[in-house]
C-alpha cells in the first residue's frame, strides 16, 4: 500500500472516530478539527457513507450509522 493511501485511510478512520465521539457534526467542524479542506472532508465522508458507516439525515450534519465496525 502506498504511503498516501495509508495516510488517507488513517485520516478516514480518525474522521469516523471523531464523528462517533462528537456527532452529529458538520463538514466545517471536521475540516477545522483535522486542518483539511472541506473538499477533502467531503471525499472522506463519501467513502464512509458509501460503506454505510455514516449518514447525514439533517442536511450537512453527519452521524454514524448502526453498522457494526471493528476498529483495529
Amino acid at each position: 500500500m502506498s504511503q498516501s493511501t495509508t495516510r488517507m485511510l488513517t485520516r478516514v478512520k480518525a474522521v469516523y472516530l471523531f464523528i462517533r465521539e462528537n456527532g452529529p457534526v458538520s463538514t466545517g467542524e471536521i475540516a477545522e478539527e483535522f486542518g483539511i479542506t472541506d473538499r477533502t472532508v467531503q471525499r472522506d465522508l463519501h467513502l464512509l457513507a458509501y460503506n454505510g458507516l455514516v449518514n447525514s439525515p439533517n442536511r450537512g450534519r453527519w452521524k454514524i450509522t448502526n453498522k457494526k465496525v471493528k476498529i483495529s
